[in-house]
């Protein structure tokens, strides 16, 4: 992570979750996955990027007292958008004085985020005010009530969403500001505040941590990317 004035590009991410469904005695930011926790590893890849000038991590109330050299630090809110307005405010008053010109918001439960991906979000933003990484949808749908099928949507023109998802900094600002309910991701506050958003291919390897069995396949990716040891989770 550098500060000189030719990187203007922020990140946000969002860590104030308890992620209950992945198990465990603590949140899933917080357990150990490939020798660091997850939220170590998010954070590397957001610090090791030439691109990026700055990181604010917004975290639960109860999580205020961990420190991280270098991190802005903001207090996550009731649901994910208000966490996220929160992590962007810190940005539009930071404490050096220089707001950024675009912004990546990021889940703190996707570790294995690429450079490449980074690089990819980034480049759209030269020509989008919005951009979002996002894979086809490729398996057959259905619809079931009661644990019966009763129909099948057609899956054509259906993406799955990843993060990070990016903005020109004062066009997301406002538009969380303008924000009053929860909203899925920020693509989704974006396009209610008429913001285009261009979609980037994302990578199956950038998968969310949201059940047990998802940390191993975790770990194994991120020995591919890193050289990390990957280690199964007893």
């Amino acid at each position: 992570m550098t500060n000189g004035l030719e990187n203007d590009t922020a990140a946000v991410i969002v860590a104030a979750g308890r992620g209950r469904r992945a198990g465990g005695e603590i949140a899933k930011q917080w357990q150990e996955v490939a020798g660091a926790r997850v939220i170590d590893h998010t954070l590397h890849a957001f610090r090791s990027h030439p691109a990026i000038s700055q990181i604010v991590l917004v975290l639960a109330a109860d999580d205020l007292g961990e420190t991280f050299e270098g991190v802005l630090i903001a207090c996550g809110g009731a649901n994910r958008a208000q966490s996220v307005k929160a992590g962007l405010e810190v940005l539009a008053a930071p404490p050096h004085g220089r707001v950024p010109s675009q912004v990546l918001i990021h889940d703190v439960a996707r570790p294995c985020i690429s450079a490449s991906a980074i690089d990819a979000v980034i480049a759209t933003l030269d020509t989008a005010p919005g951009a979002a990484l996002a894979l086809p949808v490729t398996d057959a749908l259905w619809r079931g009530t009661d644990g019966f099928v009763t129909g099948t949507p057609d899956r054509s023109g259906l993406f799955r969403a990843q993060t990070p998802q990016g903005f020109h900094f004062d066009k997301i600002l406002a538009a969380h500001r303008a924000n009053d309910a929860d909203a899925a991701d920020d693509v989704a506050v974006a396009r209610a505040a008429g913001i285009d958003v261009a979609m980037v291919p994302g990578s199956e390897e950038n998968l969310k941590i949201t059940h047990p069995p998802d940390f191993d396949r975790a770990a194994r990716i991120l020995e591919t990317l890193h050289g990390h040891q990957a280690r199964q989770r007893i």
